[in-house]
């Protein structure tokens, strides 16, 4: 019994260690890029969740402003991921690329985030933004 009791303890732990070391930490990793074509990449985005990834319009003081494109997130590695911009953006503008969740509006596959709003909002790991900004070229 003692033995048996031992065993169970230690497949216990072996998973959580095994579930520790495979979760996953959303992610975004973008350089700086021509945007003439009307298109931002990111060459990764890690989610945690399937959700979007959105370009954010930004400046020098990193704050997030109005929503200038996405595209859609799967849970995992997104490689490549690719967005349409809806407004024209310069060289030299600064643009975020930020994860944000599928959860909390009313439409699954809609994207329905307004700036401020909790609809398919960003995600945060401990307590930052999981994004990356970028200067257009």
């Amino acid at each position: 019994m003692k033995t048996l009791i031992s065993a169970i303890a230690l497949s216990i732990a072996a998973t959580g260690a095994f579930a520790a070391a495979h979760a996953v930490t959303p992610s975004v990793e973008a350089t700086n890029q021509s945007v003439a074509n009307g298109i931002v990449s990111a060459n990764m985005v890690v989610a945690a969740e399937n959700g979007w990834m959105v370009v954010h319009r930004t400046d020098a003081a990193m704050t997030p402003g109005p929503v200038v494109g996405y595209a859609p997130l799967r849970e995992g590695d997104n490689i490549d991921v690719a967005a349409i911009l809806t407004e024209e953006v310069a060289p030299g503008d600064m643009l975020m690329l930020m994860v944000h969740s599928e959860a909390g509006g009313t439409v699954t596959g809609g994207f329905e985030y307004t700036l401020g709003a909790v609809e398919d909002g960003p995600i945060r790991v401990d307590g930052n933004l999981v994004m990356a900004v970028i200067t257009a070229e």
